[in-house]
């Protein structure tokens, strides 16, 4: 991902949670209209109830209007008690009883959700009405406080998920800043290298010619070391700065139709040198009968000879390499299989990333970078093929390769 895409979702993730944020803020709105309006609902059941009640005493709502003494304060508080305690409802009120004009409806009770007063008819004959009135003077912190709660855990943790998100992305930032400044510093050392590279190897060739390096056999042997390491630092340095190169799309991949076997039979010739230096042996089975790849063949003799490379370096013993080549639908698989140390399941997964090496053990002569199997699958996977393994430990490492035919 790359630095303005990281910055793009950022943006984007913060975005979505403060929508995330306002939505859920009214669903909370909402849920609260909800809340009231069943209160409002339980409050015109406990008026009705306590008017149905009120009502079978005929003597106490004529003389109500005139005069509310103790008892028929009592009786009311006592209804409105009894039902908001069946109700569920625990909140203080108030109540009173007010003679008003007949109105032409037969609403009994008045009910204002944006307001604590509720209200009821008593009676439903006569000039005028009786009206008792009821007031929840906390109704209103009543409900906000239930709606609280839910409100405050729902904004923290949506603000703790924007929080954690903006540091993770940062910190990705961060890691791909690092990453791009240790890649240019790869790239710019790796070519630092080259000029003293090449002049060391020239310098060399040069001592080697002289007729007085030529009569003393020690200093023979000491030219031709320092020409061997210098050329295995060449390769080493051409092969990271290749990767760097590659991985950048630096390198554009130079494809034309070509006879496989004859790249294996090259990359073959290429290592029969180190091959030879091990006691080794390399056995060719081209059994494939549609072997043309489209493809770069200078950078798939590389994967190749990698490939050969690690049966190689990661044997105890002589090494004996088999590669064998088939048709499988429309793929050409390569199978390239050693008589090595192996490779433990657990690193199987791992072994084609960069920088990564298995460890080896007791066999401490393989050298390298770590770069030369995670090169090998960029290089198969942008020919559109893969790269797969089987190993165990002491029994060898099989490497199948398949790429689309031409």
């Amino acid at each position: 991902m790359k630095l303005k895409k990281a910055y793009i979702f950022l943006i984007t993730l913060s975005i979505a949670l403060l929508i995330i944020l306002f939505i859920q803020v009214n669903w909370i709105v909402e849920a609260a209209k909800i809340k009231e309006e069943l209160f409002s609902e339980k409050v015109d059941t406990i008026l009705s109830k306590t008017a149905t009640d009120l009502r079978s005493d005929t003597f106490a709502i004529h003389h109500l209007p005139l005069k509310i003494g103790i008892n028929e304060k009592r009786k009311i508080d006592s209804l409105l008690h009894h039902y908001m305690k069946m109700y569920n409802i625990k909140l203080d009120y108030n109540f009173s009883v007010n003679e008003q004009e007949k109105r032409n409806n037969n609403q009994l009770s008045f009910l204002n959700l944006q307001q604590s007063n509720y209200k009821t008819c008593l009676n439903d004959d006569g000039k005028n009405e009786l009206i008792l009135n009821l007031n929840f003077p906390d109704k209103k912190a009543f409900l906000l406080a239930e709606m609280r709660m839910p409100f405050m855990i729902s904004v923290v943790l949506i603000f703790v998920v924007l929080v954690i998100s903006w540091l993770t992305i940062l910190a990705v930032i961060k890691e791909q800043k690092i990453a791009a400044q240790t890649k240019d510093f790869l790239n710019n050392m790796t070519h630092e290298f080259k000029t003293p590279i090449t002049n060391i190897a020239l310098a060399g060739k040069m001592i080697a010619k002289d007729f007085a390096i030529e009569q003393n056999e020690k200093l023979k042997n000491y030219t031709e070391i320092i020409i061997n390491e210098n050329g295995k630092l060449k390769q080493q340095v051409e092969q990271l700065l290749g990767f760097t190169e590659l991985e950048r799309g630096e390198i554009p991949l130079q494809k034309n139709d070509f006879n496989f076997h004859e790249l294996i039979e090259n990359a073959a010739t290429r290592m029969q040198l180190q091959l030879q230096n091990k006691n080794g042996k390399l056995e060719l089975k081209l059994n494939a009968t549609n072997f043309f790849i489209n493809g770069d063949a200078i950078h798939l003799n590389n994967t190749i000879c990698n490939f050969i490379d690690n049966a190689i370096k990661y044997s105890d013993k002589n090494p004996i390499i088999k590669i064998e080549t088939c048709n499988q639908n429309n793929y050409l698989t390569i199978k390239i299989t050693d008589n090595g140390i192996g490779i433990e399941k657990s690193f199987h997964d791992k072994v084609f990333e960069k920088y990564f090496r298995v460890p080896t053990g007791n066999l401490h002569n393989v050298k390298g970078f770590g770069l030369g199997l995670a090169y090998c699958k960029m290089i198969i996977k942008q020919h559109d093929g893969t790269v797969n393994l089987k190993s165990e430990i002491n029994k060898g490492t099989t490497f199948i390769i398949s790429l689309p035919h031409a």
